[in-house]
């Protein structure tokens, strides 16, 4: 069943309870997970916040707080296994499931839907976005997703993927049912050709049906993909609640952002929720254009812009950003020398002197900042890169602060990954989630100094990777190996980092390759994980592509051969195209996964 009142369906149902509140490690997910708190201070709700990294955690999270609460609020995590098997709850609970879209594929073989987004079952809620397995909960009536009715789930009909076998049982005994009592008890039945005839088409029927039915669920669940954000939508919530601000909007913005620039939704699926947001900005704006603390020290303004694609440029110096921002750096291919000529014949055209462009943003002189955006967008235009701006958001903090959403992005996600100290994963999602707060600048302006360096060493490896040819091509994908002893290798042992260093890596081989057919390849691209244990991370991205609908195909590709191969490998995350996997079974991992989709 799907919920079609958010408000009566969903959150009156938990609002008078104690809830425990499970976040998956990613930035929509903190954002949601912000909107979530606030919305739950408003109305006193009691509630325990649980920070889960994957699977494992997920379950322990639920075994050790099954006993204290009856709901359980999942955000981002979740939806793409089945809970009920996963979990196994009391028989007597009830299960309200409630999806936010951001991650999708529910798989059919476990009674599972495609959509992992937010479901609440009974007592769990899952909040989620991403588009891979995900409970098949709508055809049972103890279980109720809510959905964003603008995305385009493609779930199989019932009919397709479930039969009757009762009707089937029947059906073959009524021919013999029949005959009993019509013929004297010492003479031999009459054979029947019409109820032969008749098993026979049914036999034949139940064939075509399971055959259709695999290719069905084949197609279904080969692919995950992302569709609204969970932040979008616990806004939206928030907002039929009549409870938004302009602190939930933002954390809106963020969660919407998370997903533009680590490239998990199409662009045109972009534009459309930033129209949608943008018509509550204009919304908030208005409410707020004559009260008397508009223009206070500590006012909040969220703006609607058109800015350009240079990360953290207002928080950088403008060459550096230039430097270290993908869109840049892989048009003027900088790890070339024509490329780094290339750039100082950019900035000679537009006039801009070395001194300015070489020191902090924010010491520039007005007069070249206020023409700024005009002046690089028309000689990027010479140069080919006609898409420099970019539809977006930006923030105030009173007279002071500023951020774009991108620079909120970045260094809440370098929080989130932190390396710098030995610090566990709770420690670095509590500091993340900190920084979306107002109250805590410094620990935001801490993780743009993180982001910086991270976003160095990101262009530095893909300019060794380049240089030293160390893209591969085996056949049906690119393969890429960074050696244990690279510089910042300590930094890709992260899932985030090292899917946003997976990127960038191919886009910039896409444009620097001359090979037609490498183009159209999709990349894996591995980096040591734990040392000690020997094991590995590797992460698989889909083809670089304008038209590309970001639909993955690699998670199921890694369990098949990881099966086929009894290669010991560790599928923990959420993101199924993230595994870990031992060292010495990377070869015939390998093997399995050229031989598998040749």
């Amino acid at each position: 069943m799907f919920i079609t009142d958010i408000r009566k369906e969903f959150y009156e149902v938990v609002a008078n309870q104690r809830v425990a509140l499970l976040v998956a490690a990613d930035i929509d997910a903190l954002c949601a997970c912000k909107i979530l708190q606030a919305l739950f201070h408003c109305d006193q709700v009691q509630y325990t916040l649980v920070p889960v990294t994957g699977w494992q955690d997920l379950g322990t999270a639920f075994l050790e707080h099954k006993e204290q609460f009856r709901y359980f609020v999942l955000i981002n995590c979740g939806a793409n296994v089945d809970l009920l098997e996963m979990l196994q709850p009391d028989d007597d609970m009830v299960f309200l499931s409630v999806t936010l879209t951001d991650r999708w594929m529910w798989s059919m073989s476990t009674m599972t839907v495609r959509c992992i987004s937010l479901v609440l079952f009974f007592h769990i809620l899952v909040l989620q976005c991403l588009f891979m397995r995900v409970c098949f909960f709508f055809f049972l009536p103890q279980v109720k997703l809510l959905i964003k009715q603008d995305d385009d789930l493609g779930v199989p009909s019932y009919d397709d993927i479930f039969r009757d076998e009762d009707e089937e049982e029947e059906g073959d005994d009524s021919g013999n049912d029949s005959d009993d009592g019509s013929e004297p008890s010492g003479k031999r039945r009459r054979f029947d050709e019409g109820a032969l005839e008749r098993r026979i088409e049914r036999q034949r029927a139940k064939r075509e049906w399971e055959a259709r039915r695999r290719e069905i669920l084949f197609d279904y669940e080969q692919y995950e993909y992302h569709g609204t954000s969970a932040s979008m939508m616990i806004f939206e919530l928030a907002w039929v609640l009549s409870k938004d601000t302009k602190d939930m909007l933002w954390w809106a913005v963020i969660g919407l952002t998370d997903q533009w620039v680590h490239d998990k939704i199409t662009h045109m699926k972009y534009v459309t929720d930033v129209a949608t947001l943008q018509r509550h900005v204009s919304r908030h704006n208005h409410k707020n254009e004559d009260e008397e603390n508009s223009l206070s020290i500590d006012c909040m303004r969220i703006s609607f812009e058109y800015d350009l694609r240079l990360t953290l440029y207002q928080h950088w110096s403008l060459y550096e950003s230039i430097c270290n921002s993908c869109y840049t750096t892989c048009n003027f291919k900088l790890w070339t020398l024509n490329g780094q000529k290339k750039l100082q014949e950019f900035l000679a055209d537009m006039g801009l002197p070395l001194k300015q462009v070489r020191q902090k943003f924010n010491s520039m002189d007005l007069s070249i900042k206020e023409n700024l955006k005009d002046i690089i967008e028309e000689s990027s235009n010479k140069y080919g890169m006609k898409d420099i701006r970019i539809q977006t958001f930006g923030v105030h903090f009173g007279f002071k602060n500023r951020f774009l959403a991108s620079d909120m992005v970045h260094a809440t996600t370098a929080l989130l990954e932190s390396t710098e100290k030995d610090e566990n994963d709770g420690d670095n999602f509590i500091k993340a989630l900190d920084s979306l707060s107002r109250s805590n600048l410094e620990r935001l302006h801490s993780g743009i100094d993180q982001a910086k360096k991270k976003l160095i060493a990101i262009q530095q490896t893909v300019a060794s990777c380049i240089c030293t040819n160390l893209i591969l091509s085996q056949g049906p994908f690119l393969y890429c190996y960074l050696m244990e002893g690279t510089p910042d290798v300590k930094l890709f042992s992260k899932p985030l980092a090292l899917t946003l260093l997976c990127k960038y890596l191919l886009k910039a081989f896409v444009l620097s390759t001359r090979n037609k057919r490498c183009k159209l390849l999709p990349l894996i691209m591995a980096a040591p994980r734990d040392t000690e244990k020997g094991t590995v991370i590797v992460v698989g991205i889909p083809p670089e592509s304008e038209t590309s609908d970001k639909k993955n195909f690699f998670g199921r590709a890694f369990e098949k051969a990881a099966e086929s191969t009894s290669s010991r490998t560790l599928h923990d995350h959420f993101d199924t195209s993230i595994i870990e996997l031992k060292m010495e079974d990377r070869s015939k991992f390998l093997d399995a996964l050229i031989t598998l989709l040749s």
